[in-house]
């Protein structure tokens, strides 16, 4: 058996039926324990964004940590995982993306929440992230240190590869780029943003992650308008491949179901550990706020960007569906497309610019996508080492080592086969996320008793004010440690 069949038979078993139920079930539970707290505090989400806490000096703000776990989840999966999910599980499958997402919101919450209040202070920034709130939360150190080292190898080397790939093979089809080129000028591109840490990256997520997400979906928007005949179809073709009822695809659901489920939350990476990593480290006065912030981040990298390119896609009918297993082609849109990739996109925006020009834009937008993610990912990966090796030489030589490995993994991504690239990413993600979703659900009760305290507050008009204390959470040393002011109204603010 080869290397790449073994890659794939253990994605596999990660990624087994029972992962894709557990995350649709810890989605569900969550958004009913919070009362879909994403719908009912969607006004507050957007708010919360550019607010600012003054009187804390350390950590980055809240939309520099938006901006930045945007960048950890608009990536590749958004425009090739979108196509894979499309040319693998049909059209429907972009609807259980939106499920997964929508629900996936809660999730997002909860661990975003339980970030923030487990965070520590180290080295002048804010550490947070599942490792933490195993170790304090559960007491479960074990658990946490094999979280941490499940994520270095996932962030840090499994996952870059995927993103680069992606960069590679749409300036190799654009611009006949040497993929080994693209590879080499992106690792040096991302050096000199992981060497400034946590600072100069978020400076970079907020600049470059939003604009490039505007301006794609802008582009969709536009590609829909001039196909605005076909939109009835698209919407009939997604819905009822959905739940089975379509004429083609309706005898692939459980792939619709796998692929869409999977693919969501690559993309949106809600439940998988790492968007706390990136909540642990902002300052905010409440961990409920950071935790809103976070679940609005799914939003859009879902219901807007992979929506983007999926409508695209299938307004232009771009695309061809196969079966995963065989390998047998089910369907086919365009005839002249080969497997799912990064062609999909491409070609259906050439539809409106031309091929030439579609390809490049592809490839630039793509660029900016994966190259923000895999700063992000850098991030989640250094966190993860503090976390093991604390103060010291110990943990500046291991952050060097880290950085050099993870360049190491962007010139090899570039230059492996797009198959290879995707299951090793699956791996690290599903590995993850086996961790981190019981995690979650053992400690979503002080997650959701810091939620009833924040919406009492707020509900008699006071600023809401987090006493750990007071809600009988143990061992949140910042917050225990924090001056806990009597709650004022906001009009005395």
């Amino acid at each position: 058996m080869s290397a790449e069949a073994i890659i794939a038979k253990i994605s596999g078993w990660v990624w087994s039926p029972v992962l894709v139920g557990l995350c649709l079930i810890a989605a569900l539970y969550f958004s009913l324990r919070t009362r879909f707290v994403q719908v009912r505090r969607f006004g507050e989400m957007c708010r919360l964004l550019f607010a600012n806490d003054k009187q804390q000096k350390t950590g980055i703000s809240s939309f520099q940590a938006f901006a930045m776990a945007l960048s950890g989840r608009v990536g590749t999966g958004n425009i090739v995982g979108v196509a894979t999910a499309i040319g693998y599980g049909g059209p429907g499958a972009i609807v259980w993306m939106w499920v997964i997402a929508f629900l996936g919101a809660g999730s997002a919450f909860v661990e975003a929440t339980l970030a923030q209040i487990y965070k520590e202070l180290h080295g002048g920034q804010f550490r947070g992230g599942p490792s933490y709130y195993i170790e304090k939360g559960l007491r479960c150190k074990w658990l946490a240190v094999i979280f941490a080292v499940v994520s270095i190898i996932a962030c840090g080397l499994l996952m870059p590869p995927v993103q680069s790939n992606g960069i590679a093979i749409a300036f190799a089809d654009s611009l006949s780029i040497n993929p080994l080129w693209v590879g080499l000028t992106v690792a040096l591109l991302l050096g000199l943003v992981i060497i400034g840490g946590v600072t100069r990256i978020a400076k970079v997520a907020q600049i470059v992650a939003p604009f490039m997400a505007v301006l794609y979906v802008l582009l969709a928007i536009i590609i829909l308008i001039c196909n605005a005949e076909a939109v009835p179809d698209v919407l009939s073709d997604m819905i009822r491949g959905a739940v089975g009822t379509h004429e083609v695809f309706g005898g692939i659901l459980g792939s619709t179901i796998a692929w869409g489920v999977k693919r969501g939350i690559y993309s949106n990476e809600a439940g998988q550990g790492t968007g706390p990593i990136v909540a642990g480290a902002a300052k905010v006065s409440h961990p409920v706020k950071q935790g809103l912030v976070q679940a609005f981040s799914v939003y859009v990298d879902t219901l807007l960007v992979c929506t983007a390119t999926a409508v695209m896609i299938l307004a232009v009918k771009t695309y061809n569906v196969y079966d995963a297993a065989t390998g047998e082609m089910l369907f086919t849109a365009a005839g002249h497309l080969g497997t799912p990739d990064v062609s999909y996109t491409s070609a259906a925006i050439g539809t409106l610019i031309g091929s030439a020009a579609g390809n490049i834009i592809v490839a630039v937008a793509l660029a900016f996508f994966a190259f923000t993610t895999i700063m992000a990912y850098y991030y989640y990966a250094e966190t993860s080492l503090v976390y093991l090796f604390g103060n010291g030489k110990r943990e500046h030589v291991a952050i060097w080592v880290l950085r050099i490995c993870i360049l190491a993994a962007v010139i090899y991504g570039s230059v492996k086969t797009a198959k290879a690239a995707w299951d090793l990413g699956d791996i690290g993600v599903g590995a993850m996320a086996w961790i981190n979703i019981i995690a979650i659900l053992l400690l979503s009760p002080k997650a959701l008793r810091a939620l009833r305290s924040y919406e009492k507050q707020k509900k008699t008009g006071q600023e809401p004010v987090f006493n750990p204390q007071e809600l009988n959470i143990q061992n949140a040393d910042f917050w225990e440690k924090a001056d806990h002011p009597t709650p004022h109204s906001e009009e005395e603010r």
